[in-house]
């Protein structure tokens, strides 16, 4: 794969950021008094967000994974 330093290491920078970021916030919307009802189910408030770190995640992983690829190809 031919990328740029530069390039590769924006991606990694961006990846690493992502990965400490998006944690965190699912530790806040987890302890969140809008994330479960009355009878401890979670809500649509937990479910958007659970899909929106899960994502952000995967999406994390795989930037940093390419670039890792363009620093070492």
């Amino acid at each position: 794969m031919q990328l740029p330093v530069a390039w590769s290491l924006v991606l990694v920078v961006a990846a690493v950021w992502n990965l400490v970021v998006w944690p965190q916030f699912w530790r806040r919307v987890t302890k969140d008094p809008r994330a479960r009802d009355e009878a401890g189910r979670p809500t649509r408030f937990y479910t958007v967000h659970a899909v929106l770190v899960g994502v952000s995640v995967v999406l994390a992983v795989l930037v940093g994974v390419v670039g890792v690829l363009g620093l070492v190809g």
